[in-house]
């Protein structure tokens, strides 16, 4: 993945690239030529795009560096009594880190339990003193919950839905849609008449979206010394917890089995697997295979698609190029070729390299997916948090324990066949084994 300076580097260069196309047909006293002017479109698009994604990653950054300021350290002797400031609400703590180490100290052999660890869990009764868990009080929560499901790649593009604190489970509505030949949205029947003619009832049918509440379970291993210093603890359990779920969470919403765990676009019965071409040569990615999978989106959002592709198959994406005549020109190349960065576009949609995705060959290796409109989230706003000092004593580290629940699925249960035409359409496509 590109860093934040890489992506201002692009942007510069790309801006660099039109100027200098400028300057040359100035200097030639004409206009641009047709080709340039498309050209010309293409590096503007191509800035946005990036210009998107810099918008996003500097978010994230800037809250990251807010959740690092420094500030005073925490001891946490084996005697030590964590009281509230005096320049706070008395039944809050100041920071993640600040609970943490009163976790820890609650944790310890005769320890002392802060009250303010229950005050952490208003209204949900869920904290068990006894186990050793608590929940991270609501406004630490929050952070955590921008950090994954904001800024994460996939994750932060699905519909999510909060689940109340008195149920683990929810069921909606959905269209029970499997084709446009006849009516719309499962049912619906738009038609023409003329006055007083007798109307004909359409009635829609729906099908049941259920999701109900999974276990995901993280640890994070503290050595003494870092449980010594809040501030270096707070930081270094948000990093580990949003890294680790970001991926585990990714890697759901793509594979899941739907069995103690999110339903996977991959094992969903909404997806289209589009067919390798008559010949085609094992582990390979030809042109034709991109253009079929783009032909089978829903065309009216393409907006909202994406390429997701695991690395082993750049270099059939380097190699790409389209047949034209004898010759051909490069598809994911730049026109100055392996000199240039590629656009990381395909068919002008953004594409992402993830470790999620299948090898090359397999299917799933290269994904077209739109998860803002075809992917729904379930999650409960609190996270269970326990700790132990026993499982890596021998090695001077506490283990924290991190659980949060939450189930997904797509939102439909089949592919879609169009109002015109046999080949049927989907939110997530994907090219079947070669």
């Amino acid at each position: 993945m590109r860093t934040i300076s890489q992506l201002k580097q692009d942007i510069k260069d790309l801006v660099e690239k039109a100027t200098a196309l400028e300057t040359r047909a100035t200097n030639e006293n004409r206009d641009l030529t047709d080709e340039e002017v498309a050209y010309m479109k293409e590096i503007n698009e191509t800035i946005k795009s990036i210009q998107n994604e810099l918008s996003v990653r500097e978010e994230k950054q800037r809250l990251s560096d807010d959740l690092q300021k420094p500030e005073k350290a925490l001891t946490v002797p084996s005697n030590a009594k964590i009281e509230p400031g005096n320049n706070r609400d008395k039944d809050k703590f100041g920071s993640l880190g600040e609970q943490l180490a009163a976790i820890i100290q609650a944790g310890q052999p005769n320890g002392r339990v802060d009250p303010r660890l229950y005050n952490a869990a208003s209204g949900l009764n869920e904290t068990i003193p006894s186990d050793g868990g608590f929940l991270i009080q609501q406004d630490f929560t929050i952070k955590l919950y921008e950090d994954l499901f904001q800024n994460g790649l996939i994750a932060g593009q699905c519909e999510k839905i909060p689940i109340s604190a008195n149920s683990n489970g929810m069921v909606v509505n959905g269209f029970d849609e499997t084709s446009r030949a006849s009516s719309t949205a499962g049912g619906i029947i738009i038609y023409h008449a003329t006055e007083a003619e007798e109307k004909t009832a359409s009635k829609p049918k729906f099908r049941r979206v259920e999701l109900s509440l999974k276990k995901m379970i993280g640890l994070c291993y503290l050595t003494d010394e870092l449980m010594m210093d809040a501030p270096a603890m707070e930081s270094r359990v948000s990093n580990a917890f949003t890294k680790a779920f970001d991926f585990q969470v990714q890697d759901d919403i793509i594979n899941g089995t739907g069995a103690g765990m999110a339903l996977g676009i991959l094992n969903a019965g909404c997806l289209v697997s589009v067919s390798a071409e008559a010949g085609q040569a094992a582990d390979t990615v030809v042109t034709e295979n991109i253009v079929n999978m783009y032909s089978r989106r829903f065309a009216a959002q393409t907006g909202n698609y994406a390429w997701y592709y695991n690395q082993d198959i750049e270099p059939q994406l380097f190699t790409m190029s389209l047949s034209v005549g004898t010759g051909g020109i490069p598809v994911y190349m730049p026109p100055g070729g392996l000199s240039g960065k590629p656009y990381a576009q395909i068919m002008g949609l953004p594409a992402y390299a993830i470790e999620q995705c299948a090898t090359l060959g397999d299917e799933g290796d290269i994904i077209l997916a739109n998860f803002r409109d075809g992917y729904l989230m379930a999650e409960k706003g609190g996270l269970r948090q326990d700790m132990s000092i026993h499982v890596r004593f021998i090695y001077d580290e506490s283990v924290l324990r991190f659980v949060l629940r939450m189930d997904g699925q797509p939102w439909r249960a089949s592919a879609l066949t169009p109002y015109k035409g046999s080949n049927t359409q989907s939110h997530f496509i994907a090219l079947e084994a070669r």
